[in-house]
């Protein structure tokens, strides 16, 4: 992956659009699969550990609650400064959105899934401008990030993350560790 400096915006924008077809190749793979038993390896930052239905749910959130995140933030345009978004991992709305559809057939939350990966290919390809790869968004705890950063922190890179975690548990499930697990 090159870095959002050394690429041009049209680089980036087919990187990211590129990503999400594998991304999304991966998470069917795993549909297809079922559930697989176990919990996922804790957070080293939070000690959080999932089951394959809290990692189905937050993939079902996460893509709606970034789109409009980081839609802010190029809207925001006019601003000299970054523009503050999203959350941290300890986020009780976070937590609750995992906790509420973690008992749902994984089925249901891959559809969510899927239309926001629809959502954000149409805004890459059609609304997204050169220019609106230079707008900056301040994080509370990773700081400043241009949109390729945001895109593969919290969108691409973040599915990607979870369908590791999904191969992890298909390879490796773990017991319970008694850790938090995120609900």
């Amino acid at each position: 992956m090159s870095s959002s400096s050394e690429s041009s915006p049209a680089a980036r924008r087919e990187e990211m659009l590129d990503r999400f077809d594998v991304v999304e190749g991966r998470l069917r793979h795993h549909l297809a699969l079922g559930s697989p038993a176990g919990y996922t390896r804790p957070d080293a930052k939070t000690g959080e550990q999932w089951d394959a239905g809290q990692v189905w749910s937050h993939l079902a959130e996460i893509l709606p609650y970034w789109y409009g995140e980081i839609v802010d933030v190029v809207v925001a345009a006019g601003s000299d400064e970054p523009v503050p978004f999203g959350r941290i991992k300890s986020n009780p709305g976070r937590i609750a959105a995992i906790a509420e559809r973690r008992d749902l057939d994984p089925t249901e939350n891959f559809a969510l899934c899927e239309a926001g990966m629809a959502q954000w290919r149409a805004w890459l390809a059609d609304t997204a401008t050169d220019e609106d790869w230079g707008r900056v968004g301040r994080h509370q705890s990773l700081g400043d990030m241009d949109l390729h950063r945001m895109l593969d922190e919290f969108v691409v890179g973040h599915l990607e993350e979870h369908a590791d975690q999904l191969d992890q548990l298909r390879d490796e499930p773990l017991e319970d560790l008694g850790l938090f697990q995120g609900s």
